[in-house]
């Protein structure tokens, strides 16, 4: 019988380590013994049916994904943050996630499990408008983005620009009125600019308003309206708040999984994706975050912060292992996708940083 390692074993399964080791001191692996102070399973072992299996949910035809391209979305990395998924023993029944984005790792977790409670917030309040809207209002909403994508197909490149930026200034005067009565119309614009300005990027200047150019795309999908009304049944259970990160701390408790994804720390001058609201996150607010976590941690919260890595660029740089000294740090390889500059996209480091 050929064995191998609880860690190649992890990788295999796709869960963690130190959740192998504790599937094999439940005798639930069969046939894996401990060789010294290390597990080792043989390899053709199958992964335990274990206490989520009355939660955990794999019918494709339910999935849902992303209805944002995001920067700093990490669609890329799911496969690295899975691995950190603490619901396997069943203790961990709640998810919170205070810095949404894109929504890749909510996704991913409302795909596979059937949880008891989840909060997500972001401070962008266009965004969290639109998670709403979707969650309330899918249909209304559709009809708009179709007669959107309907249009927006018919017109030629002159045209198409014309239309984009009357579209942009409508987003942008309805983002500054703030008209309740509007929702619906500023999420559909919301995903409009998002699926045809440049690169998917969202940036706002310094007076908050949407100022991304036009992108060039042939035929971009305006509507996913499949996907849309999966995402909007998949949301009836999400609790959406629009507000600071540190709103979480009242649903946190010792039942919860917090992945905090913020605003990335730029690893050049020139290198800054913040600009997701009007406000700023540097160094300070990096800091107050840090702080938070640990107030998480302490309620007995499992815990996953992700951040870029700055030693990419300077290898003295110890910002985040002195910030998160108590901490697991992992290193990843990851892809920058969304750069104004083509020289600014391609393979770095990125943090996972784990209190487990």
């Amino acid at each position: 019988m050929t064995y191998i390692s609880a860690r190649e074993t992890a990788d295999k399964w796709g869960i963690s380590q130190r959740r192998v080791a504790v599937l094999c001191s439940e005798n639930r692996i069969e046939n894996a013994i401990m060789v010294g102070n290390m597990w080792v399973i043989p390899s053709n072992a199958k992964k335990p049916i274990d206490a989520r299996s009355t939660r955990y949910m794999e019918k494709e035809d339910d999935k849902v994904k992303p209805f944002l391209k995001w920067a700093g979305g990490k669609g890329q990395l799911l496969k690295e943050i899975e691995r950190y998924y603490p619901f396997d023993n069943g203790k961990i029944t709640k998810y919170a996630e205070p810095f949404v984005g894109g929504g890749a790792v909510l996704f991913d977790i409302l795909n596979k499990y059937d949880l008891e409670e989840i909060y997500i917030s972001d401070i962008n309040r266009e965004l969290i408008n639109t998670y709403s809207a979707i969650k309330d209002s899918v249909n209304d909403l559709i009809q708009i983005l179709e007669d959107l994508q309907k249009k927006y197909w018919e017109l030629d490149n002159n045209e198409r620009k014309d239309f984009y930026l009357e579209k942009r200034n409508k987003f942008n005067e309805l983002k500054v009125s703030d008209n309740a009565n509007k929702n619906i119309e500023l999420a559909a614009l919301m995903i409009f600019l998002n699926r045809t300005c440049f690169n998917g990027l969202y940036r706002v200047n310094r007076k908050g308003l949407f100022n991304v150019p036009i992108g060039s795309y042939k035929k971009p999908l305006i509507c996913d309206k499949k996907n849309l009304k999966a995402v909007s049944e998949k949301l009836q259970k999400v609790k959406i708040v629009s507000a600071d990160y540190k709103t979480v701390s009242e649903f946190v408790d010792e039942n919860t999984f917090v992945y905090f994804d913020p605003p990335y720390r730029p690893i050049t001058e020139t290198a800054s994706f913040t600009s997701y609201s009007e406000n700023v996150f540097l160094d300070e607010q990096q800091k107050e975050l840090a702080e938070f976590v640990n107030k998480m941690s302490v309620k007995g919260a499992k815990i996953l912060v992700s951040n870029s890595d700055p030693k990419n660029t300077n290898q003295e740089d110890e910002f985040f292992d002195k910030l998160y000294n108590d901490y697991v740090i992992k290193r990843v390889d990851a892809t920058r996708n969304i750069s104004c500059n083509s020289q600014g996209r391609g393979n770095i480091k990125e943090l996972l940083i784990s209190n487990f």
